[in-house]
């Protein structure tokens, strides 16, 4: 057999394969070729439900979504297929005052997202969709622009696009294994000869794990077994055709309409089974699986209530099918850790929806090296080592596949799977009270259950229980000393005769400091947005300690792979199982620390943004003065088998001060006070550094020739165009970020974090507003669709002059 030198590559002919080769070719890109096993459609995308819903948790992946719908409103126009693309729009019902409260708050969310969403009444519903029975409805959101399509059409649509455009598409071609040398994929080998690429596209859905297999990678993404039903024709047909879709997620059920004056209803229930747990059987072409009616029996009876003409009409058939999961229910997307040219485009459990937004972003991402919307949700680096395990991911898919509908308050964590990576204190802290939540696998006490109260989360839309406890911790590191356990902290080292010439490349800052300084640092795209938000300790001339948020090691330490020099003059390593971390924070931590250590940790001895290695108790510890909650503080990173020595002096050290344990709850509070910024949420690779407030970090005359420089360059002379402020109101609202912010009755941005401040007694929010736009002090916040004034003011909040940071 020949080979075949192409220039993008694409394994799988479902609808994100096919899209990713429309965009690609599109875009003008050539040498497009996409391989499938089988027949286009024919893994999970013929057997889709087909709704097309927009709004997401996520602003950028509401906006991909967004852009699915811009494509199917022009495909036909395009290609000259029909699809069956219905733009009728989707409601979503609301059976309980805590429904209309997540429906309330996912309407401000799409206002903010600029999605069209309105709140209606039920009699309103009613008129959209006669077959309910408004009964026990107390209302409903309505999004215009959603609507449905015939998703095997759909994808040959697309598919014709790619032709058209001048991608190649191969049909019967079976991928069988591949040669991979220094990190980069240079052969894929098929049942049609040897393939030679530039990049290659992992879009073979529920076959992408075992793909991955063959390249040494266990893929997060998986399968599980998802059912509806089509019901014989409704009495009156071209009431039918003209529905809209509908999700009654109380009843945990949606409705299509469908040809012929039917209905498709589906839903998510309890135990669905996984699929392909144990491998793939056979080929699995165009297949189902066998009905499960026991399963599928209670959400027909849910579905009847609401919808009672279900109770007349029977159901012409029963679809099972295997649909696409992943570890966290969202997609996996983009450039896999690893390896130079393998995009990863799997996972999507609603990829008819996503599918042409998704496929764009996919192309972008391969010819710009980065897409045009930051998508960190659903980027593959967002996941950990465990993530793709058979024992975490299937359990987990299951899991969240039972709760796509069930009511999911702001905080509400996984249950399944939990205990993976634990802290040395993870023991003594549960004694103490800890309430666990989970973060990249490790569990990190969210809040402390005092005495009498039992350690379970209390959430709530309005008034979480938690609250009332978070403050006393809030208070303690404010009037007093807390300790908190950050083990789970992403800890690497850099070290090598390039060590500081690359960092001087990544960071916005000046990395040449002297050993022992302490640097907060960003590291920026070369459009100067924020790809990492670290601290880097200098431990020697060719020796640095980088530390990053628990969920962001992968991300991160793939961001600096890709920019490591090749001659070996730069390593990096990771030692986040190395060290534990305990920070202990407040005005008399130095009190408590000075009768621990042996050293002196006066202000002249040890200043504010410096390390040093001190003893504890019997511990070596690297003690670095820094913090996130705006305090005189320490984070000591202590060798993991001394950590619960290290926490047992300092409680012992600590008792005549009422020291007590803090949860990471307090510290998004204590950080909003102290204008403190979190990655992925305040700032971002679409957010600058200048834009963010953090211009004081970037630094032009004393810094290396740093990626981004030229356009931080720019925003520093001429002024941003946008800028992240700071708003305050006195009301005690229930914000939990997401939040529709206005002036003038006019959206002009969202919430990028909010909460409430116990020491300044205010409400806090970030969000950006564009530069006229900051010049106002007056604008407006929509808590679950009523409007609140807040003030812009110039923050941070608490101790503006880092007097109490630097004590």
């Amino acid at each position: 057999m020949c080979t075949h030198s192409v220039k993008h590559l694409i394994i799988g002919g479902g609808i994100i394969g096919c899209s990713t080769a429309y965009h690609l070719a599109r875009g003008g890109e050539k040498d497009v070729v996409l391989l499938e096993k089988a027949g286009l459609t024919e893994g999970a995308t013929w057997h889709a439900a087909g709704l097309v819903g927009q709004l997401r948790s996520s602003r950028n992946t509401t906006r991909m979504l967004k852009r699915s719908v811009a494509m199917y409103d022009r495909l036909e126009e395009e290609t000259g297929m029909a699809f069956d693309w219905k733009k009728v729009g989707s409601l979503r019902l609301a059976a309980t005052k805590e429904r209309m409260l997540e429906a309330k708050r996912l309407t401000t969310m799409a206002r903010s997202f600029d999605l069209e969403m309105e709140m209606i009444s039920a009699s309103e519903a009613k008129q959209l969709f006669p077959y309910i029975d408004e009964t026990g409805i107390l209302g409903a959101a309505f999004i215009p622009s959603d609507g449905h399509v015939d998703p095997a059409s759909l994808c040959q649509a697309i598919a014709a696009g790619a032709r058209k455009f001048g991608a190649q598409i191969r049909q019967g071609v079976t991928v069988l294994d591949f040669e991979v040398k220094n990190g980069r994929i240079t052969k894929v080998m098929t049942s049609d000869g040897d393939y030679e690429a530039e990049t290659v596209v992992m879009a073979a859905g529920m076959w992408s794990r075992e793909l991955g297999a063959k390249l040494g990678i266990q893929v997060p993404a998986c399968a599980v077994e998802h059912q509806y039903i089509v019901t014989e024709p409704l009495p009156d047909a071209d009431l039918v055709r003209g529905l809209p879709t509908l999700r009654d997620p109380e009843r945990l059920v949606y409705y299509k309409p469908d040809a012929g004056g039917r209905l498709v209803i589906g839903g998510y229930e309890e135990g669905t089974l996984p699929f392909g747990d144990r491998g793939i059987p056979g080929e699995f072409v165009r297949q189902l699986l066998p009905d499960n009616l026991d399963r599928f029996g209670p959400l027909a009876e849910l579905a009847a209530e609401v919808t009672p003409v279900l109770n007349e009409v029977g159901i012409r058939s029963v679809i099972n099918g295997p649909i696409p999961y992943s570890a966290d229910g969202d997609f996996v997307m983009g450039w896999a850790p690893g390896f130079d040219n393998l995009m990863m485009a799997t996972g999507f459990l609603y990829g008819i929806a996503a599918g042409g937004g998704a496929g764009e972003m996919i192309a972008e991402w391969i010819t710009d090296g980065r897409p045009g919307l930051d998508l960190w949700p659903l980027d593959c680096r967002r996941f950990g080592p465990h993530h793709g395990t058979r024992a975490f991911m299937y359990p987990r898919a299951v899991e969240h596949y039972a709760h796509h509908y069930k009511m999911r308050y702001p905080g509400q964590e996984a249950e399944s799977v939990r205990n993976l990576r634990l802290s040395p204190l993870y023991e003594v802290l549960k004694e103490n009270g800890a309430v666990y939540g989970s973060k990249n696998g490790w569990e990190r006490p969210l809040w402390f259950a005092p005495d009498g109260v039992e350690p379970v989360d209390q959430l709530d839309f309005l008034d979480p229980g938690w609250h009332t406890f978070a403050a006393e911790e809030h208070k303690a590191v404010r009037e007093g000393v807390a300790l908190i356990d950050q083990s789970s902290f992403a800890k690497f080292e850099i070290l090598g005769p390039g060590a500081l010439d690359f960092l001087q490349r990544l960071a916005a800052c000046n990395m040449d400091k002297p050993v022992g300084a302490v640097i907060y640092a960003q590291f920026c795209n070369e459009k100067g947005g924020i790809e990492a938000d670290v601290t880097i300790t200098r431990l020697g001339r060719d020796h640095f300690y980088l530390v990053t948020g628990s969920g962001f090691g992968t991300h991160d330490a793939d961001w600096m792979r890709r920019h490591m020099p090749k001659d070996g003059s730069v390593h990096l390593i990771e030692v986040t199982s190395a060290r534990a971390v305990i920070n202990i924070c407040g005005p008399m931590a130095r009190d408590v620390l000075q009768v621990a250590c042996e050293q002196d940790v006066s202000n002249a001895a040890f200043p504010f943004a410096t390390a040093r290695n001190i003893t504890i108790g019997c511990a070596p510890v690297r003690a670095v003065r820094i913090g996130f909650v705006g305090e005189l503080g320490w984070e000591l990173h202590v060798p993991t088998e001394f950590g619960a020595h290290v926490y047992g002096v300092l409680r012992e050290a600590g008792a005549a001060h009422g020291i007590r344990d803090v949860g990471y709850r307090a510290i998004d509070s204590l950080r909003l006070e102290k204008g403190y910024l979190y990655w992925s949420g305040d700032i971002s690779p679409d957010y600058t550094p200048i834009e963010a407030g953090l211009g004081f970090r970037v630094h032009l005359k004393s810094g290396g020739d740093f990626i981004g420089r030229d356009v931080l360059s720019q925003q520093k002379a001429d002024g941003p165009d946008r800028l992240l402020c700071t708003f305050v109101t006195p009301m005690k609202l229930p914000l939990f970020g997401g939040e529709t912010i206005l002036q003038a009755g006019e959206t002009v941005s969202l919430a990028t974090s909010a909460g409430f401040g116990h020491t300044v007694g205010q409400t806090i929010v970030f969000g950006y507003l564009t530069r006229k736009q900051s010049q106002s002090t007056d604008f407006e916040i929509e808590v679950y669709g009523e409007r609140h004034p807040i003030t812009r003011i110039e923050g941070p909040i608490y101790d503006p002059d880092n007097t109490r940071l630097k004590s």
